[in-house]
Formats: structure tokens, C-alpha cells, sequence
């Protein structure tokens, strides 16, 4: 294929000289960028209609990712963005299209969707750990809330009671059982905020999308280089990371499962997690590291209630398959959390333990 027009609009080593697709993402359309010194980068269209501001979003990748660079010094540690051609210091061209691109060192690696061996798991744990201890002093304050509200499950309960009382699509009848399992446990769903409203819980950078996939691996080693996928990177609880983590990564089946029972809380797998994350993020306070559970419990809760209010809207926000696919997904997360609740003092000796073997 050709060079794509908005390479030349960034600062690379050379001139390009070849262009390909690149990568498997659905929502950013990415291309691999070869110059004739033999450099190689990585280019790619942010999808403005997912993400309404990539200026606030490349302020915040590039203000992250500049901070590790500084305190790292493997190049490998966090992706290098390519400033544009413009005077004004900017990593985001906007073409004549209105279109959004960014550019960064390609770094030799790959990824995985799901973990081969327990080793990729941890390996996934001890990624976005590190990425928590190299940010601890990371002011996240001065980050763009891209998202506005994302975990903040106090407003997400506003927001599945609201659709509850106006019952647009007349499925509340059908979904009673969940929506009276949900409503019974806002008070210790919602818990998390109001330690983050408190000041409990210290603000940190989160990534907000802690897929294995987002995990750059060593070829040679299949260690873990650094976590890709910035565009969500906010203000949050280091809690929210470690408990997305383990939503989906140590539950027993698929997130839309059509039979609830099978969906379980690995607590082999939780405890791999736990281990590898806590291995690295070092700078945990005590009391975070003590709510690490309840970052689980709580983002499985809001995942079911976000699942369960687009249910009950008529399938705006996420896409489905087929009729009840929401209530499905809804289920099945809901099941999750109700083993956790059987399974809270294994989760918490888990922990426990683990922080005593590493923190002493």
C-alpha cells in the first residue's frame, strides 16, 4: 500500500519508504511505518468518535509515558510518541479531514489475548504494577479526565435507577431478579468512591483497560516490557487497575457465559495476579493494598450494572449479538461477584499473606 499522508507530518529518523497495516485493534485504525534509515514506527488514526478529545488524550499519554522515560532507563519501559512537525511541541496532527493521528517508535514485542501459561498472567500483573510504582509521584491531578465519571459507581447507580424508574423499553419485569441483586449491594459497591471522595485512597494514574493484550512481551523472554494502550489513561484508584484485572482475567468463563454457574473466581489465578502485581507496585500504601479485593468485588458489580442499565435502555451502548445479550453479559458478572462474596476471606488471606511475604 502507500505511505499514508499524515506520516509525513511527524518527526521521524529518515523518509518513509514503506507502509502496512498493522496490529488487530476495532477501534483505531494503525499502521506499521518503515524509513529508508531503517527506523520503524508505529502510526495510527484515533477514533474521534470513541474518543471525543485526542488532544486531552495525547496530553495525557504523552505526559505519562515522558515521566517513566525519565525515571527508566530501558527505552523499552514506555512507548516514545514522535512530536509532529509543527512549531508548537504537539503530538496530535489533525489532517485536513479532521481526522486525529499520532506516531511512536515502534518497539519489537508482541502480545497475547489470553494467557498461555499462569507465567503470562503474572506477567500482565507485574506490568501494570510497575506501572503504578513508576507513577507513584506522578501528579494524576493534572491529568484530563477523559472519561468523565468512569468508575465513580455512585453516579452509575444514579444513572441504572433512573433507567429502572423510566423503564423506556418495559424490561424491567424481565430483569427483577438482577436489578434487586444489584440494588441490595450499593452501599458497599458504591464504598470505593466515597474513600476516593475522602481522601482514603490517594489519587493515582490509572490505566482503565488492563487486558493482557495491552502487555508488550519480550520475545526472547516473554517478560513483560511495558503496557500499550494509553488512550484511557485518567486520574482513578490504583484499585480500579488490579480489580479489572482480575474481572476478567481469573474468572472461570467468558463475559457473556449464557449459563451463569460456570462463572467462578479462579483463586489460583488470584493469587498469581496478586503476587506478580504486588511485586512491582511497590508504592501502595497499606490501605490499598488491604482493598485490592474490593477493587475486584467492585468493578465486577459496576461492569454487571452498566450491562444491566443498557439492558434495560434497549442496547445503546454496547453491541450485541443477539436479543438479552446484555442481560446475559448482566448475569454473569453479577454470578462473579456473588462468588467473590463467598469466597471474601480467601481473597483477603490471598492478599494478606502475599503482602507479608513481599512487604514484609
Amino acid at each position: 500500500m502507500g505511505i499514508v499522508p499524515a506520516a509525513y507530518e511527524f518527526q521521524m529518523d529518515g523518509e518513509p519508504v514503506a507502509c502496512e497495516e498493522f496490529g488487530h485493534g476495532h477501534i483505531n485504525s494503525t499502521y506499521k511505518i518503515t524509513t529508508d534509515t531503517g527506523h520503524e514506527y508505529v502510526l495510527q488514526k484515533i477514533n474521534k468518535y470513541v474518543f471525543h478529545n485526542p488532544v486531552q488524550l495525547m496530553a495525557n499519554a504523552n505526559a505519562v509515558t515522558s515521566f517513566i522515560r525519565e525515571r527508566e532507563a530501558d527505552p523499552r519501559a514506555a512507548i516514545h510518541f514522535i512530536p509532529t512537525r509543527n512549531d508548537d511541541g504537539s503530538f496530535c496532527h489533525r489532517d485536513s479531514d479532521g481526522e486525529f493521528w499520532r506516531m511512536y517508535d515502534y518497539v519489537g514485542g508482541f502480545c497475547v489475548d489470553q494467557p498461555e501459561t499462569d507465567e503470562d498472567f503474572y506477567q500482565s500483573a507485574v506490568a501494570f504494577g510497575r506501572f503504578q510504582h513508576l507513577l507513584a509521584d506522578f501528579p494524576a491531578d493534572t491529568l484530563y479526565e477523559t472519561i468523565p465519571n468512569f468508575h465513580n459507581t455512585v453516579d452509575r447507580y444514579r444513572q441504572l435507577e433512573e433507567s429502572i424508574r423510566q423503564d423506556l423499553e418495559h424490561r424491567v419485569k424481565r430483569a427483577r431478579q438482577e436489578i434487586a441483586f444489584a440494588l441490595d449491594r450499593k452501599e458497599k459497591a458504591c464504598s470505593l468512591q466515597r474513600m476516593r471522595e475522602s481522601g482514603e485512597l490517594p489519587l493515582r494514574v490509572t490505566h482503565n483497560d488492563t487486558k493482557l493484550n495491552n502487555v508488550l512481551l519480550d520475545r526472547n523472554t516473554r517478560k513483560a516490557l511495558c503496557v500499550l494502550d494509553l488512550d484511557t489513561v485518567m486520574p482513578g484508584l490504583s484499585v480500579y487497575d488490579f480489580g479489572d484485572s482480575i474481572r476478567f482475567g481469573a474468572a472461570t468463563a467468558a463475559e457473556d457465559a449464557k449459563d451463569p454457574s460456570t462463572m467462578k473466581l479462579d483463586l489460583h489465578l488470584f493469587e498469581v495476579y496478586t503476587r506478580g502485581f504486588l511485586s512491582t507496585a511497590t508504592s501502595l500504601t497499606d490501605k490499598e493494598v488491604a482493598m485490592l479485593p474490593l477493587g475486584a468485588y467492585i468493578m465486577t458489580m459496576e461492569c454487571g450494572i452498566r450491562f444491566l442499565k443498557d439492558f434495560l435502555d434497549g442496547d445503546l451502548y454496547f453491541k450485541t449479538a443477539y436479543r438479552d445479550h446484555n442481560l446475559v453479559r448482566c448475569r454473569t458478572q453479577l454470578a462473579l461477584a456473588a462468588d467473590m462474596e463467598i469466597k471474601w476471606e480467601d481473597m483477603q488471606r490471598i492478599v494478606a499473606e502475599v503482602a507479608h511475604e513481599l512487604r514484609g
